[in-house]
């Protein structure tokens, strides 16, 4: 027990405030729906943010920042606790699922102990489970009220306590608060009920309406606990299918559903020994939930629990693995293999099933080692120790090794990889960091560019929000298009009441994905339209600083635009073009010199027609005057919103920028802007009504000498 302490202290608990060093996007919605709780908003669930939250890790986490403040230890401790816990109500309902003969009623305590122990220790080193347990995901709570659910109605039931029994029904009224796979244990309860009724014998029709008192009162205490949020999805029938009218397999945006299912299947199967979770923030590099030795003992257990089948303990493995692996084969994978947080409800029921398989091949060894004691001449050792001690070795190797595997993956290779601060958007703590340590400046305001990360999530970035204790406003906008990103900054500013100075982060290359041409554009505009100060350095990121920022009118490059009139046979139309370099916008006398800035940037103005239903691309190239092409850059056709060309209002103005990144080796001399525009899944380009020609010159240029 001691050992087992150990392991779950240093694989759940050792520098849990350092590692992970972030806030996932799916943990993180808990957290700021913490603060609102902390702040007296209560709610029994919390649709807003991220699909819909249930409440227990919301306000688990309400509770550890109350006592350790907004900090990653007071993130994703309560998480930790409720796996630790798990491990232990595991190794207890090991113990008493298993304390009998499955052939008698004989008591076999040593059976319940190692099966129950084993099953725990390898709960307690597994890789997968030591990932979902150091982030604050609400799935967490699952596998542990269920757990203790069923601990508290096997003994329960068979002392007929009645405080026991509603204890359990209790925990299992608490599950609809925990994550959405809890949905499915109705129907492992259902099973096992119904599993007593024959043909299994076990309780006659009139035995089983004899217990109805304690099945009331099992469903009753369950019941009650549960009520609020059943009440709340019956008055709010569209919160209950927030996500998983995302994933069902069968709805019809996700394709053929058999073919689904089938896939889902095997990426399960394949989950056992071979190929596990592909998303980096369940899983390394794609570990199966149990390794190849580990999977042996878990099909040897499935077919020990098939072949005793009408044993309540054996039953309750098989149902318990077989309904709750269901949330994540009637999910869409995308590619992404099995979903280790989707299958988080069938874990303990795995390990202890893998116990019951270490448990078999163990009797096994002991009742063929005589016979192969007697023909090795080897008559002399005690025909039980020698067995017994190297099958405890064996378990106790097969779990050291497991530490040692998982203590290697999570805190060695783990961090240092790219996809660790991707999973973790480590950059958020970083900034928070920062922040939190400048002084309140009334009147600062802070931008960070940022790209869009998931669809679900919107303008959100929750790690941040939560860590971020300073007063003085920020401001993140999404660094899509040049053009799109500055106007978001400058409705930002405007939001704000004063602004006197403007701190513009600017991360490293590489370090935030994103487009670095829309980050260089907004700040170029920050200077243009406002006066530069100062650049702030940190350690992966930087702020440029500007004061007497002016907000007075729409932010862009030029000045003016070249009137054009074009219109093609698609149903768009060009109205002008600009163009320039940096901040200055070029007029044809100008010449354009390479050498000053490799970013030449084309803003066109355009018009659509009612009822156009194409994506329209462009297709911007630079020819020598006359001549052979030099250059060529293509775009999707997006307003300041993001929205291609189908959503665009019919009829209203709409200017596009674009960048074009000149070869420095361009000689001196003319050139031709020219332009196609053409529907973006096909490809065929539309034609200059009058012309006839998909290809038209939109300005002509003169290179100048590099500097």
């Amino acid at each position: 027990m001691l050992a087992l302490a150990f392991a779950l202290w240093l694989l759940r608990f050792y520098r849990l405030s350092e590692l992970p060093s972030g806030i996932q996007s799916d943990e993180g919605a808990d957290g700021v729906y913490a603060l609102h709780v902390l702040q007296g908003d209560h709610a029994i669930f919390f649709p807003e943010k991220a699909s819909g939250r249930e409440a227990i890790g919301v306000y688990a986490i309400a509770l550890t920042t109350a006592l350790f403040g907004r900090t990653l230890l007071a993130f994703h401790l309560p998480t930790a606790l409720a796996s630790a816990a798990t491990v232990f109500v595991v190794f207890w309902l090991g113990w008493l699922l298993f304390r009998q003969d499955a052939e008698s009623t004989r008591s076999n305590p040593w059976r319940g102990l190692f099966i129950g122990g084993f099953a725990a220790s390898l709960m307690a080193v597994s890789v997968s489970q030591m990932f979902l347990s150091r982030a604050a995901l609400r799935a967490n709570f699952l596998p542990l009220l269920l757990s203790l659910s069923l601990a508290l109605l096997w003994l329960g039931w068979r002392q007929r306590s009645w405080t026991k029994l509603a204890l359990a029904g209790a925990c299992a009224g608490l599950l609809p608060y925990t994550y959405l796979a809890a949905r499915f244990t109705p129907f492992l309860f259902a099973f096992y009920a119904l599993s007593f009724s024959k043909p299994f014998g076990h309780l006659a029709i009139g035995k089983v309406r004899a217990e109805l008192p304690r099945v009331g009162t099992f469903l009753g205490a369950g019941a009650l606990v549960a009520a609020p949020i059943l009440i709340h999805f019956a008055l709010n029938p569209e919160h209950l299918f927030i996500r998983s009218g995302q994933l069902w397999v069968f709805s019809e945006e996700q394709g053929n559903p058999a073919v689904i299912l089938l896939r889902n299947v095997w990426e399960y199967l394949l989950a056992f020994g071979f190929r596990g979770d592909l998303i980096g923030r369940y899983n390394f590099a794609g570990k199966p939930l149990l390794n190849l030795w580990q999977a042996l003992f878990f099909w040897l257990g499935v077919g020990a629990a098939l072949r005793r089948w009408r044993h309540p303990a054996f039953r309750l493995l098989l149902l318990w693995l077989g309904v709750m692996i269901l949330p994540g084969i009637l999910a869409a994978t995308r590619g992404m293999g099995p979903n280790f947080l989707r299958m988080s409800g069938a874990a303990p029921a795995i390990f202890l099933l893998s116990g019951v398989g270490m448990w078999e091949a163990c009797q096994f060894v002991m009742r063929c080692f005589p016979a192969l004691q007697r023909r090795a001449g080897l008559d002399f050792l005690a025909s039980r120790s020698v067995p017994a001690a190297a099958i405890g070795a064996l378990a106790v190797a097969t779990v050291l090794y497991q530490v040692v595997d998982s203590y290697r993956t999570f805190f060695l290779e783990w961090p240092g990889t790219p996809a660790f601060s991707r999973a973790y958007q480590t950059e958020w703590t970083d900034v928070a960091g920062v922040l939190n340590a400048q002084p309140s400046e009334t009147g600062t305001t802070y931008v960070i560019p940022y790209p869009k990360q998931n669809e679900h999530y919107a303008d959100e970035h929750f790690g941040f929000e939560y860590l971020y204790r300073g007063t003085m406003p920020v401001h993140i906008v999404h660094a899509t298009t040049p053009h799109n990103l500055a106007q978001r900054i400058q409705f930002a500013l405007a939001a704000e009441e004063n602004v006197s100075t403007v701190k513009y982060l600017d991360w490293d290359n590489g370090y935030v994905g994103g487009d670095a041409r829309a980050e260089e554009h907004a700040s170029a505009l920050l200077g243009k339209y406002g006066r530069f100060l100062h650049i702030e350095e940190f350690e992966r990121f930087r702020f440029h600083v500007f004061t007497d920022v002016a907000l007075e009118k729409p932010w862009q490059f030029y000045e003016s635009l070249e009137d054009l009139e074009i219109h093609f046979d698609g149903g768009i139309s060009l109205l002008g073009c600009a163009y320039g370099q940096g901040t200055q916008q070029l007029s044809p006398p100008q010449q354009v010199n390479p050498g000053e800035t490799r970013h030449f940037w084309v803003a066109l103005l355009w018009q659509t027609a009612p009822k156009l239903e194409l994506e329209y691309s462009i297709s911007l190239r630079l020819h020598i005057a006359g001549g052979e092409k030099v250059h060529q850059q293509d775009y999707v056709l997006r307003n300041q919103f993001t929205n291609t060309t189908r959503d665009w209002v019919a009829e209203e103005p709409v200017d596009t920028l674009h960048y074009l990144d000149l070869p420095l080796d361009l000689p001196v001399g003319e050139y031709e802007l020219r332009l196609v525009v053409y529907d973006f899944e096909s490809l065929k380009p539309t034609v200059e009504l009058g012309v006839w020609e998909p290809e038209t010159t939109i300005a002509r240029l003169h290179f100048g000498e590099s500097n």
